[in-house]
């Protein structure tokens, strides 16, 4: 028999938009559909937000996530009581940046000891990670390190278009010293394995180029696309992989959206999340590709600017929550 994946969100950064926008999530009764949904932060937090958004929910406190009701009306939470009532919203903090680590943390915990299915993160701030000691880019590093996973790839879905990245939070001239054949055939495949696994039997995958035009036969850059690219798209084509590229950019993206492609691989971040983020920041969702959980996020930050003002926008976050369940394996009841 079975029964609907588990899912755990993490509040991310308390003092930023995370806390307004799960709570407006969990007022729709159509994200209980298809999952068990539950919350690891602060429960003070989620009543914060409740007085700020005026959404009619009930929050209640549990130890471990099989005490959860997961009943339409009520967030179950995880409180992990790690930031005072008196923590303000929409500024950088040591105490904020700690408790976002310590809600991931005890999120990956949970998917070791698969009481969970997935992960579905709200947005944490890196400034706030740093001045806590985790010195970390982002969500994506930390889940790599504490489930102990080599190869990951950041991927990211918004409709009509798929994006995964060879590298991600790094300077432009350092992401192309860092490109390699390697690292470009494992996001290749790391790329057609997960829409294999998402019912895609014959992905189409493109890859961009790194120079404009992907080189134009050399006339652009040093070679990057002879040395670094045109090899790991070959192995992976000998491999049965249906892949091409490099292919320019600055058409490769209009072509996806067409459908002339199921994803593109990125070179590098703002390669990648431009065209992303140009088709609307409240559809795009974020997904760590490669790990042994499922792991969904929005596509935008704290947004300290807007947090506490009831301004946030949930629609990411309920994507991101739609595209773990439809990622992460059935849970099976014995």
């Amino acid at each position: 028999m079975t029964a609907k994946p588990i899912i755990a969100i993490t509040m991310g950064d308390p003092s930023g938009v995370g806390p307004e926008v799960i709570v407006k999530s969990f007022k729709d009764e159509a994200i209980y559909d298809n999952s068990s949904l539950f919350v690891i932060g602060d429960r003070k937090m989620l009543e914060r937000a409740i007085d700020v958004t005026g959404v009619q929910l009930d929050v209640r406190s549990i130890a471990e996530p099989e005490e959860a009701k997961f009943e339409y009306g009520t967030i179950d939470v995880v409180d992990l009581n790690l930031v005072s009532d008196e923590l303000p919203w929409g500024e950088v903090s040591s105490e904020a940046g700690n408790a976002a680590f310590r809600y991931l943390e005890k999120a990956i915990s949970y998917a070791n000891d698969q009481k969970i299915q997935g992960i579905c993160t709200a947005p944490l701030n890196k400034e706030a990670l740093h001045k806590a000691g985790h010195i970390y880019p982002g969500h994506t590093e930390i889940l790599a390190e504490l489930t102990n996973t080599k190869d990951f790839a950041m991927m990211l879905s918004a409709p009509g278009l798929r994006v995964i990245h060879v590298t991600t939070h790094i300077g432009l001239i350092d992401a192309v010293n860092k490109i390699n054949v390697d690292r470009q055939y494992t996001v290749i495949k790391l790329a057609h394995e997960t829409l294999q696994k998402a019912g895609i039997a014959d992905p189409r995958i493109a890859v961009c180029g790194i120079n404009p035009h992907a080189g134009e036969n050399g006339l652009f850059g040093n070679g990057e696309e002879e040395e670094k690219i045109i090899p790991a798209v070959e192995k992976a084509q000998k491999e049965g992989i249906n892949v091409v590229g490099p292919l320019p950019a600055d058409t490769l993206f209009f072509r996806a959206k067409r459908g002339d492609f199921d994803i593109v691989v990125a070179q590098y971040h703002d390669q990648g999340h431009g065209p992303i983020k140009v088709l609307g920041l409240e559809s795009g969702v974020n997904i760590t590709v490669g790990l042994p959980t499922i792991r969904t996020s929005v596509d935008h930050g704290t947004a300290f600017d807007i947090a506490g003002k009831n301004i946030a926008d949930e629609k990411s976050l309920k994507e991101a929550i739609r595209m773990a369940y439809e990622l992460a394996p059935t849970k099976v009841i014995k």
